[in-house]
């Protein structure tokens, strides 16, 4: 009996060496090893972007978007015309992502940056033009922390001023920005500003013109607003803090720039959220600070660029660690009621994006594994096929020598 179960473990173990040596035979490059390698690890089916985040476990989509809405991918010709322009809004995290287009993409000709410069050179392989428009590649061309009402009617005769309006390339100019939880952005600008920032240098344009000071009022009247309490942070009505998402990425003169008398301000604020909204979802991309893999993935794939490092979540920043009760919240959340709605409504378009992206790439994975198992099937048919010719020729041979 135990001479009979060596004999069975022989044969098994005979015909796993037999199976590996035809799988070598039909399949000998590495691509057939990886696809094995991935098969037996406990990994393979892990989706490396999660956990890393605050992704909810199971997120439930409440906004209906369709298939063009989620799908971005962009033919973006870094060799041609085309254009990013990064719109960057205060306190998002803007500023490492901008650090991470300049010096973090596998680029022909990457960006030259110099110790010592704030500003990187970005030229087109072959050409000593830019692709990018961004604070550290042009510099505040169109303004200090210029919004959307001034980036579009300001960016395209920033980078063609020196030719002719008839002359001038039909470009593709590929917006992009940073989102973040508006409590935490609000609560960092705060202490930006209790350290002396002012940010007075922006110019605000719309409609061919700067506010006046009685359309936009200053919260402090000295040079800065250095060591301001949240509390007089939050009590001035001027403060551009407020909303300050929405009014970025809104087309302003919709409503009269910042003249508040041209309508009602329910009506206003409807205005200004539906278009940020609109203008958000037209946008080649968008990220969330709170989200930096996905927001690096959605980059990627969007562009067709890669980064050299993976992007790093940060949960611990200036704003995390203000304490605030549940009454300052509520008092931030609803200066900001607009933003929450905002980021509410970015979230969720942000994470079906990333889903369906995923989902198309599993399809791809899928759909290549499947035409490599057809292509293994019919070498193996073949390499069966050959078996059996040479066995019958065989035994024809042996029947003609036994004749003899």
């Amino acid at each position: 009996m135990e001479d009979r179960s060596h004999k069975v473990l022989l044969a098994l173990v005979m015909l796993f060496l037999f199976a590996v040596i035809v799988l070598q035979y039909v399949c000998p490059g590495t691509e057939c090893q990886l696809l094995r390698l991935r098969a037996l690890s406990p990994a393979a089916a892990a989706d490396p972007y999660r956990a890393e985040d605050e992704t909810p476990a199971r997120f439930v989509p409440r906004f209906n978007f369709s298939a063009d809405d989620l799908l971005r991918r962009v033919d973006f010709n870094i060799k041609g015309d085309d254009l990013i322009v990064f719109l960057h809004i205060q306190k998002t995290g803007g500023t490492t992502f901008g650090r991470h287009l300049v010096r973090n993409i596998q680029l022909e000709q990457p960006c030259e940056c110099r110790a010592g410069q704030k500003k990187c050179t970005c030229h087109r392989p072959g050409k000593r033009e830019t692709w990018l428009f961004s604070r550290f590649s042009t510099g505040w061309s169109c303004g200090l922390h210029a919004d959307w009402t001034e980036l579009t009617n300001c960016v395209p005769s920033v980078v063609d001023s020196k030719k002719e309006v008839r002359l001038r390339p039909s470009r593709n100019f590929y917006y992009i920005t940073i989102l973040r939880d508006p409590v935490s952005r609000y609560l960092s600008e705060w202490r930006h500003v209790q350290r002396g920032a002012t940010w007075k240098a922006s110019l605000h344009v719309c409609d061919g013109r700067s506010p006046t000071t009685e359309e936009l009022p200053s919260c402090y009247s000295g040079d800065d607003w250095s060591g301001c309490s949240l509390q007089e942070f939050m009590d001035c009505p001027y403060n551009l803090a407020n909303n300050r998402q929405v009014r970025m990425l809104s087309d302003l003169s919709l409503v009269g720039c910042y003249n508040l008398s041209v309508m009602p301000e329910e009506q206003r604020n409807k205005v200004l959220l539906d278009s940020a909204k609109e203008n958000l979802k037209r946008m080649a991309f968008f990220g969330l600070t709170e989200f930096q893999r996905k927001t690096q993935y959605l980059f990627e794939k969007t562009f067709n660029m890669n980064f050299i490092s993976p992007f790093t979540q940060y949960n611990s920043t200036r704003a995390s660690s203000v304490e605030i009760d549940k009454q300052t919240q509520q008092r931030i959340e609803a200066l900001n009621f607009l933003d929450m709605e905002l980021y509410d409504y970015a979230k969720d378009l942000f994470l079906q994006r990333y889903q369906y992206m995923r989902q198309k790439e599993h399809q791809e994975a899928r759909r290549k594994r499947q035409e490599q198992r057809k292509i293994l099937r019919a070498k193996q048919a073949h390499l069966r096929e050959q078996g059996d010719n040479i066995s019958s020729t065989d035994y024809t041979g042996n029947v003609e020598r036994w004749r003899r």
